[in-house]
């Protein structure tokens, strides 16, 4: 059977450009005001916060690239590791 998606005989090549920023709190995550759609955000750059019992945490991108959308509404509860943001990566 031939592979049409890789040729890496070394196993499959899987090219994803999508990727998610999660949570890095348990908390009421809050987006950044400038975090809209389409926005390029660059590695490291805050998508918003997560307003913790002790103190707001920040949700970094770890990527950087366009936001295809946010995950997390305004308020809502969010814990470690939920996805808040949708980004495709350049």
């Amino acid at each position: 059977m031939t592979d049409t998606v890789g040729s890496d005989p070394a196993g499959e090549v899987l090219s994803v450009p999508e990727r998610l920023v999660v949570s890095p709190a348990i908390g009421a995550f809050r987006p950044d005001p400038a975090a809209s759609t389409g926005r390029v955000v660059d590695a490291g750059q805050p998508v918003g916060t997560v307003e913790t019992a002790r103190a707001p945490v920040a949700v970094r991108s770890p990527f950087t690239g366009p936001i295809m959308g946010l995950l997390a509404v305004d308020g809502e509860r969010v814990r470690p590791g939920q996805p808040v943001a949708w980004l495709r990566t350049l």
